[in-house]
């Protein structure tokens, strides 16, 4: 069982550490990002709410429910980035717009394709991370739950049959 500040902490941690990740998924090391960085420490954002509160309260988190599916939606969108200009007769991983040319802008932030990229990243490490220790988290409530219950059942037919053997 983990102490109240620990707990604390987990909660007062779980923003700024997703505010550092976006801050490297938006500007990274350089300039354009990093995905992955940025995946890993919004991952252990959400798992140090699992350390903290246990598996059940982590499976109840609607960020470790639906973490698989962020894992598919990077892998689409990073697969797209790469692999739509080849439809169109362009080299994978064509640097859209081209030099030069204006690109969408969301604030100071510009959306061209390493940008759109490093979240397609971002996406399949943090899915990854969170949804393969939502998996282990279940099975270590199942296995636990089956455990009492076995327990339960041993104790049970311990006690019927000193039961049956204090009748004789």
């Amino acid at each position: 069982m983990t102490s109240v500040m620990t707990r604390l902490a987990a909660r007062i941690l779980l923003l700024p550490l997703f505010m550092v990740a976006a801050a490297i998924l938006v500007k990274g090391y350089v300039d354009v990002g990093d995905g992955f960085s940025a995946g890993v420490i919004a991952s252990l954002a959400v798992v140090l709410q699992g350390v903290a509160f246990g598996a059940e309260e982590f499976d109840r988190l609607p960020l470790a429910r639906y973490a698989p599916l962020a894992t598919f939606a990077g892998l689409i969108l990073a697969l797209s980035v790469a692999f739509v200009p080849v439809a169109f007769g362009n080299p994978i991983f064509l640097h859209q717009p081209e030099a030069g040319a204006t690109a969408w802008h969301f604030g100071s932030l510009e959306f061209i394709t390493p940008v759109v990229f490093d979240i397609g990243v971002f996406l399949i490490v943090f899915g990854f991370c969170v949804g393969s220790l939502g998996a282990v988290a279940r099975e270590t409530v199942r296995r636990e739950r089956e455990q009492e219950v076995l327990s339960r059942q041993q104790l049970d037919a311990r006690r019927e049959r000193t039961d049956q053997g204090g009748a004789r």
